[in-house]
């Protein structure tokens, strides 16, 4: 259903609640003091920095929230200050010392020390949510976090790791999302007490429940509202410690439908469309007030098969399913303008990528590889579908392929966040997905690809391979290994060959890498779209 959202101006909380609930008036022109973006929000669980893993959500708490370190967007192999000020490293490569910038501050106005930096080290490793895997490979655990990262001073915070890993890859974890400075006191007054029945090992939930909906950080914005599947509110941070943002708030306005989003930009009721497809894009290009950003982004779309499930678990089928994916016609129709064909797991551009795209449509050799698994006559199976576009289009592509070789496809269509938790459950057949890099290096999308350390159910590293039940011993130490190899060249050769092992033999079809684009109206000055999604800042924006 077409839906086309009106704007008013934003003089107090009831007006932007009235604008939430859509009971605004037409107003083809948004405030000038607010940007208003419309962006596919399904996704959202949560806003808690320590819980959240989901690609909107990053670039929201981005911008609510500090790390000690990001990359640094003239060139994302090194990272640069975020909070630390400088950083030292032992010899041995397991101690890290940050100093902190003097005059830091949260929104909240407590000051911000590295007992924040620890504190949110700990809830990180105790809450054990999905994004804890990333400072949880360092050794961390709830017994010694308070130990391995502590502060030793008010400015200085130490972090000790397990392994002499690569500087750079410990730094890159760093500079990830769960890496966020969140506020001790604030989090500590909000923090709910658990009794033994809660099913939860510590005394108090460390704040989840209440920063599911609230913020806690010293970034440039501060989480005024989050109504699921609504919109997203970000008031400025007036107390924030650097050059404070340009506008007074931004709204993320959840619209999921391309057309609903060209439409109300060209009408000037939102700002910026940031999920347009192919069609839209050529249309809106061709407005005089509008103008397209785009940036390559680290994230690859894919389908994945579930390996509890018998059929799906034998090699031939999962041969078999890449011979039934139309690359050409999808890269020419659905995702054109918006992602290229891409089959390996490591994105274009980070250290060991290939390029190697060895699959085509060949329905015939599909059908001889699910002859020789003793499915001739085919079978069938369920898709769970994210409710939108292009992944909507792609399942229905590959609905129509596999059927010609006897695989009856049925598609259970739903909001991301029904279908993540599904398929995070392992509840699923087959899933079509979409992952973005946690950090710039290689080892990101390696070991959730191709490592599975623990296939068990219970299982505290839920990678994609755990996720969809595909057990690979030898893969996993071999993404171990690549991780500590200090020699660069030998590292690219390690990844190289990881990718082609997962290319033929992993229950992965990987389909494209995308390229995020938005339409943009003129008035608005200064937006640009980062390499990642939480780099997509807009602090600087400013409108005329």
């Amino acid at each position: 259903m077409m839906e086309k959202i009106a704007f008013r101006r934003l003089f107090v909380g009831a007006a932007v609640s009235a604008l939430l609930i859509g009971v605004a008036p037409a107003f083809a022109a948004t405030p000038a003091d607010t940007l208003v973006e419309a962006y596919a929000l399904d996704e959202i669980i949560t806003m808690d920095p320590g819980e959240a893993f989901e690609l909107s959500t990053a670039e929201v708490n981005a911008n609510i929230y500090d790390l000690l370190v990001r990359f640094d967007l003239a060139d994302t192999t090194k990272v640069t200050s975020d909070l630390a000020e400088s950083w030292t490293i032992s010899d041995d490569r397991l101690t890290y010392t940050f100093k902190l910038k003097p005059g830091l501050k949260f929104a909240s106005g407590n000051p911000l020390t590295a007992e924040d930096v620890a504190y949110s080290f700990e809830r990180v490793i105790k809450l054990d949510k999905s994004p804890a895997f990333i400072l949880g490979q360092f050794g961390l655990t709830g017994d010694n976090v308070a130990e391995k990262a502590r502060a030793t001073g008010p400015d200085t915070f130490v972090f000790t790791v397990d392994k002499p890993y690569a500087p750079s890859f410990v730094l890159n974890c760093l500079a990830a999302g769960v890496g966020a400075v969140v506020d001790k006191k604030l989090v500590s007054e909000n923090a709910k007490a658990m009794t033994p029945g809660d099913d939860y090992k510590y005394d108090n939930d460390f704040g989840n429940d209440w920063l599911k909906t609230h913020s806690a950080g010293s970034g440039q914005f501060k989480l005024r509202e989050w109504r699921a599947s609504e919109a997203v509110v970000m008031d400025r941070n007036d107390n924030y410690w650097g050059e404070k943002a340009k506008l007074a708030r931004v709204i993320y306005r959840h619209m999921k439908e391309s057309s609903a989003q060209r439409l109300a930009l060209e009408a000037g009721d939102i700002d910026v469309a940031r999920n347009l497809e192919p069609n839209d894009l050529d249309a809106v290009a061709r407005h005089g007030e509008i103008s397209l950003a785009s940036a390559p982004k680290g994230t690859v779309y894919y389908i994945s098969l579930n390996q509890k499930n018998e059929k799906l678990a034998k090699p031939e089928v999962r041969q078999a399913f890449k011979y039934l994916i139309d690359y050409g016609a999808i890269g020419d129709t659905l995702i054109k303008g918006i992602g290229n064909v891409h089959q390996t797991f490591l994105p274009t551009g980070v250290l060991g990528s290939i390029e190697d795209k060895p699959y085509r449509l060949d329905v015939a050799k599909a059908k001889e590889l699910l002859e020789k698994a003793g499915l001739k006559d085919g079978f069938s199976v369920t898709m769970d579908v994210r409710n939108s576009q292009p992944v909507t289009g792609i399942a229905e592509a590959i609905q129509q392929t596999a059927a010609e070789a006897g695989i009856k496809i049925e598609i259970i269509p739903g909001d991301d966040k029904q279908t993540l938790t599904k398929y995070r459950a392992r509840n699923h057949d087959i899933y079509i997905g979409q992952w973005g890099q946690d950090y710039f290096d290689p080892n990101s999308n390696a070991q959730t690809f191709a490592s599975n350390p623990n296939n068990a159910d219970d299982s505290s590293n839920q990678t994609l391979a755990w996720r969809n039940a595909w057990d690979v011993p030898e893969l996993s130490k071999e993404t171990e290994a690549a991780l500590l190899e200090s020699d660069p060249a030998k590292r690219i050769e390690m990844y190289r060959h990881l990718q082609k092992e997962v290319l033929e033999k992993s229950p992965f079809a990987i389909i494209y890498e995308q390229t995020e684009v938005a339409g943009v109206r003129n008035a608005v000055k200064g937006f640009k779209l980062g390499p990642s999604f939480d780099t997509n800042f807009v602090g600087t924006i400013t409108k005329e």
